[in-house]
């Protein structure tokens, strides 16, 4: 039975539901680091200042007190920057993230947002696979399940991979394209002839140096040229016929791709166009991720 004179409970539930108290001016000092933040470059004290809506007098002292403890730091113009407090504490912040952890109210929300369903998937040793799919209201009837590995040629989620990993990286994924969904042979989308080993590509036994790469054909090459200037792509009935894809790049902190992101429906059931709402809706999914993840504009 609990204790009618025990007042514990009522105090913890209290404290949850009321908002808690803080240092008025360290929450000015947070507006000054949210703003470096959202700046993501150096500022003077000036911009600085007014980019976190205060005059710079006020702004000051918060300054010197960031410097002081190593949050920031000032580059050789007199601009400030994040300092090496501030590197590490983001870096073990990196450390902890798992991106498909973090990514699955992103996913969750977009299913619900949009009323598609959503697929989230990886490059994992056989080539892009899907590691989660939140299905729609109406669930489509598709061979996409858990743990399916995706072509690089005809599909939207492998396609996207294919535009941002590096170019050794795609030359060996697309020499097995063929064992995967929907794949394609080598001879779709290489010009000249493919080595069957993608391990010898990476030069062993040549003098240290990598034999030249397989040209890809003109068609792929600006598909994946397409895909990287609109920060996403689509599949129109394929590779199943009736459903639409859209699928957009996750980063990490490095610049690298580490998530496709995925929408789906009915062909016809909604703008699948890139500049239409469900692709705006995507990209802002994805670009939260990075975020997220330590990306930021210019990495990639």
């Amino acid at each position: 039975m609990t204790d009618p004179l025990d007042t514990s409970h009522t105090t913890a539930a209290s404290t949850d539901t009321k908002p808690q108290r803080g240092i008025q001016s360290l929450d000015s000092t947070g507006e000054l680091l949210a703003a470096l933040v959202a700046a993501a470059r150096p500022l003077t004290l000036r911009d600085l200042a007014a980019a976190a809506g205060m005059p710079p007098a006020k702004a000051f002292p918060h300054l010197v007190s960031l410097l002081k403890i190593g949050l920031l730091d000032r580059d050789a113009a007199g601009c400030f920057q994040a300092g090496p407090l501030a590197l590490e504490l983001g870096l073990i912040g990196l450390q902890r993230l798992s991106p498909t952890r973090e990514a699955e109210p992103e996913v969750v929300e977009l299913a619900a947002s949009t009323g598609m369903s959503v697929a989230m998937a990886v490059l994992g040793p056989l080539g892009p696979t899907v590691v989660r799919l939140e299905e729609s209201a109406r669930p489509l009837h598709v061979s996409l399940r858990v743990g399916t590995v995706m072509s690089l040629v005809n599909t939207a989620i492998g396609r996207v991979f294919a535009a941002y990993v590096a170019d050794d990286v795609r030359v060996g994924l697309l020499a097995q394209d063929h064992l995967r969904l929907a794949g394609a042979q080598a001879a779709e989308v290489f010009v000249g002839k493919v080595l069957d080993d993608p391990a010898a590509l990476k030069g062993a036994g040549r003098k240290n140096a990598a034999p030249p790469l397989p040209q890809l054909s003109k068609a792929y090459a600006q598909r994946l040229a397409q895909i990287r200037a609109d920060g996403i792509d689509t599949a129109l009935s394929r590779p199943v016929p009736g459903i639409d894809t859209l699928a957009a790049p996750v980063f990490d902190h490095t610049g690298s791709i580490c998530l496709v992101l995925a929408l789906m429906g009915p062909s016809g059931s909604f703008d699948s166009e890139p500049a239409g709402a469900p692709a705006q809706t995507l990209r802002a999914a994805a670009l939260r991720l990075s975020r997220r993840f330590g990306w930021m504009a210019g990495a990639g």
